[in-house]
């Protein structure tokens, strides 16, 4: 028995990003690519529909702005930037979308959106002011809370099932993995929406 692990290739899933946002924002669309890439990538109208819009001019403090990002899967960090994170530091919010090599400056004046800035992330030069983007989360396994709570519900009866029988069997061994393996992905569940 070998346990599964993924592993995610960085630039893959950069491109798989930049793929569905095109094809959910744009109709002049090809995709090439291999099935292992669409492997997965849950709920497009969900994925869709959980985008951050930034408007210049827009209400809305920091610390609002900062939940919206941190509910579609955005990490907060203090060090270097990579895709799927951002930085708060005094007035300004970086964020480094994940199906692009650049950086989001947004500047809030109180709480309003000052100013958008498209940065480049490797020299830090300024691209260019935005009037207004839009952010896709981090991840593209976006579920709706009632959904997933649902699905926890179905796992967590369908496990003490399965271990019943298990159990009944003598296959003790068996029992415990399985138990051991479920309990963590229903952790990674509630913990963050899914599981790797």
């Amino acid at each position: 028995y070998i346990e599964k692990e993924a592993q995610i290739n960085e630039e893959i899933d950069r491109l798989r990003h930049a793929a569905t946002q095109a094809l959910l924002t744009r109709e002049d669309v090809i995709v090439v690519a291999s099935v292992s890439c669409i492997y997965a990538l849950g709920s497009p109208e969900e994925y869709k529909k959980d985008h951050v819009p930034i408007v210049v001019g827009d209400r809305g403090d920091r610390a609002e702005f900062i939940r919206k990002l941190i509910a579609i899967y955005f990490t907060r960090t203090n060090a270097d930037l990579n895709p799927g994170t951002f930085r708060a530091r005094g007035n300004m919010i970086e964020i480094m979308p994940v199906n692009e090599r650049v950086i989001y400056r947004v500047s809030f004046a109180g709480d309003t959106i000052r100013a958008v800035t498209e940065i480049d992330a490797v020299s830090r030069k300024i691209i260019q002011d935005l009037d207004s983007t839009f952010l896709f989360p981090a991840k593209h396994y976006v579920t709706p809370e009632d959904e997933r709570q649902r699905a926890i519900e179905e796992i967590q009866s369908d496990l003490n099932e399965q271990l019943k029988d298990l159990e009944k069997a003598g296959k003790v061994l068996e029992y415990e993995r399985l138990k051991r393996r479920t309990n963590h992905d229903l952790a990674m569940i509630k913990e963050i929406g899914y599981c790797n």
